[in-house]
């Protein structure tokens, strides 16, 4: 359900739209000229808002504008009389995501609502994963790294040249990826994510390239690959290392001509995607050993960018650890916390080896755990391979002696459910993890696709996770 606001002068109107998406189970909210909506824009809440372009005292246009100036990033359907085209015009120019002329038909404004919310909500996310990973507008921090990393982006953004992002784990290659898109000439378009470590290798090159109808058993319908759905846009291939070595010349191929072709297909198709990839792997020794072919190597290498580590970023550190912590008390309704000078000094001398993925999962930690305002240096003994000083341990009393946590149970007689290192949360809920999609595995005989609904996860994510936890089917199952 979302909450929506109906601007225009006419009551019956402003009426009748509310009338109707509270029957398909929005919350409308009325205001009946422009200072009356932005007051309401102002105050929050607001998913989207449908406004008339004629309406006293502030106008549609000068709504919009306002709005602009505000950083109101509302999306927003505009109505127009016969004959104001033009002006409806200059309202998408100035952000509406749509028009529609008045009187204004069920079918259509239905349609513009549920269009204009689910863009709304995919760029909220794009910016809430932004914000989380440090990367908004501008890349978040003022070290030397950083500021090259900036400068870089700046110049690659605006080209169609393909990207290659290096840097280890967690140091935010994907939004790097997403940076570089939002800044291009292709920003309007579909940026597709492809995890290459997440396909299994039979399915690589259906979902890469597509299949025709009864081209394999079960393609029952013809279906488009992951460079058809990016045509316009960006293809963005993660950990792109992991692209089987019989699938690379068909890879090169589509990248050096701007044609592919469909498992099963008769004819190329055209497509104009650009390609940024990443990976954590030396993709040079993948080279020379023989896993990567070096032709696609070199026509993925145009532009080498790479992600600084985060013990590479100096005081960055501490700015991430202020932003992250207070991001995750906001994002779990908590009161503010703060870190002590003896806190920061902890965090800068931990290696980060999780980069600022670990920084972000270990203020998230602390903020939920600690029942203190106070971050002091004792509660970040979990830093230092200590599981006694860990937030967990301050926040309630312990497991008495001989109990086992639910959280920390195995799944009897699974090799796979052996303990892994650390005794601390995040083995605790690695353990539970494993435990969890251990018994789903077996309660699904093994079968992928049901064990993924039951969880709630795509096939593709539940191969990934499965990699990422150990599990490896029994040979007996």
């Amino acid at each position: 359900m979302a909450t929506i606001l109906v601007a225009d002068d006419e009551r019956n109107i402003r009426s009748t739209l509310a009338r109707g998406l509270q029957l398909e189970g929005h919350a409308a909210v009325e205001a009946e000229n422009g200072l009356e909506a932005l007051a309401l824009l102002e105050a929050g809440d607001i998913d989207l808002v449908i406004l008339d372009l004629q309406m006293p005292g502030l106008d549609g246009l000068g709504l919009l504008e306002k709005m602009r100036e505000r950083g109101l990033g509302v999306p927003s359907l505009v109505l127009t009389a016969h004959g104001s085209i033009e002006k409806a015009v200059r309202a998408v120019r100035l952000g509406a995501f749509d028009f529609i002329e008045k009187p204004p038909g069920a079918e259509r404004i239905l349609l513009a609502v549920e269009n204009a919310l689910r863009v709304g909500r995919l760029e909220q996310e794009n910016r809430r994963l932004s914000e989380e990973a440090g990367l908004g507008s501008e890349l978040l921090g003022a070290s030397a790294p950083m500021q090259a990393l900036a400068s870089t982006l700046k110049r690659v953004a605006p080209t169609d040249a393909s990207v290659l992002v290096v840097g280890e784990n967690g140091t935010g290659k994907e939004l790097v990826a997403r940076a570089i898109h939002a800044a291009s000439p292709r920003r309007e378009r579909p940026m597709v994510t492809v995890n290459c470590a997440a396909i299994p290798e039979t399915l690589f090159e259906s979902e890469l390239f597509g299949h025709a109808r009864g081209s394999f058993t079960g393609a029952t319908e013809a279906r488009r690959g992951k460079f058809q759905l990016a045509s316009g846009g960006t293809l963005f291939l993660d950990e792109v290392g992991e692209v089987p070595l019989a699938l690379q010349p068909k890879m090169l191929r589509a990248l050096e001509s701007g044609e592919v072709q469909r498992v099963g297909g008769q004819a190329p198709e055209r497509v104009d995607v650009r390609v940024i990839a990443a990976s954590n792997r030396d993709l040079e020794s993948e080279v020379r050993s023989g896993r990567i072919r070096e032709d696609l190597y070199y026509r993925l290498l145009v532009v080498p960018v790479r992600v600084p580590a985060l013990r590479e970023r100096g005081e960055d550190i501490v700015l991430l650890a202020r932003h992250f912590l207070d991001l995750a008390c906001r994002h779990n309704r908590i009161r503010p916390k703060r870190l002590s000078d003896e806190a920061l000094v902890v965090v800068r001398a931990h290696s980060w080896p999780g980069n600022v993925r670990e920084l972000r999962n270990a203020m998230g930690r602390v903020a939920i755990l600690l029942p203190d305002e106070t971050v002091r240096a004792e509660h970040l003994e979990f830093l230092r391979g200590g599981a006694s000083g860990s937030p967990a341990a301050r926040a309630g009393p312990a497991t008495p002696t001989g109990s086992t946590s639910a959280a920390a149970a195995p799944v009897p007689g699974t090799a796979a459910s052996a303990p892994t290192e650390g005794f601390g949360l995040a083995g605790a809920l690695e353990r539970y993890e494993r435990a969890l999609v251990l018994q789903a595995l077996e309660r699904n005989r093994w079968q992928m696709s049901r064990t993924a609904q039951e969880l709630g996860l795509e096939r593709s994510h539940l191969y990934k996770k499965l990699k990422a936890l150990g599990i490896e089917r029994p040979s007996e199952a």
